[in-house]
């Protein structure tokens, strides 16, 4: 059976990181069994020391991109045969805004806001022994921070950051339309990409600006639900 190595439940979603989130929810829609292993020693074992990362009699793959790729190819899977090429097309450019983008606003929403800083401090930290969890985790935070400038969408003010967490919203919400799915009736590998993502804003327990923004948007919040209905209501 295939383990997929994550983090761990979070903030009320199955996995703080979307992309543990994507391949989770990837596997649910193509009917594949699969075993979850959480906690932050995978990154450990992981092949690029990052997680996710999935081990299939003995091979492990890291990567979601690769990780997907690898299955639909083992596999044979036909999850996207019913798009277009042109439609694959944009998947593929939608997929690469989302997680190349609107992530980096995520990640600054939880690490460089004072406010949800300390929900995640808890979340991550908080069966940390002491004396670690006094100084581990801001130095974690520092080099998160030092990241985020680095990658540039530090180097904002949070007004703007939000401006562009919000144009993402926007486009994804018109994207979707009246739509059960990106591409029609039926979800596509993208829907795994998009919801991965807007569940960290919409599903997550914790409130603060970036999560308001994306839940005016409100058949982004159906959509969030209708997936979890339809994968994770057992």
């Amino acid at each position: 059976m295939i383990k997929l190595f994550g983090f761990d439940q979070a903030f009320g979603v199955i996995d703080a990181s979307p992309f543990v989130v994507k391949v989770n929810l990837f596997l649910r829609m193509v009917n594949i069994d699969f075993k979850v292993e959480n906690h932050f020693s995978n990154l450990k074992k992981s092949p690029k020391n990052k997680l996710p990362f999935i081990q299939d009699e003995g091979k492990k793959i890291g990567d979601s991109h690769f990780i997907l790729s690898y299955l639909t190819q083992k596999y044979q899977l036909q999850l996207d045969n019913f798009l277009t090429e042109e439609q694959k097309a944009q998947a593929l450019l939608y997929a690469k805004a989302v997680e190349e983008s609107l992530y980096w606003c995520l990640v600054y929403s939880r690490w460089a806001k004072d406010d949800t800083w300390r929900v995640v401090k808890d979340a991550f930290f908080s069966q940390m022994p002491v004396p670690f969890k006094w100084f581990i985790p801001p130095l974690i935070r520092k080099s998160v921070i030092k990241n985020l400038h680095g990658q540039g969408i530090g180097r904002h003010s949070e007004t703007e950051v939000l401006t562009i967490a919000d144009e993402h919203f926007s486009a994804l919400s018109t994207l979707l339309g009246d739509k059960d799915y990106f591409f029609g009736p039926q979800p596509s590998s993208f829907d795994a990409v998009a919801y991965a993502m807007l569940c960290q804003f919409i599903s997550v327990e914790y409130f603060n600006n970036f999560n308001h923004q994306a839940k005016k948007h409100q058949n982004l919040v159906r959509y969030c639900q209708r997936i979890e209905d339809k994968y994770y209501s057992e």
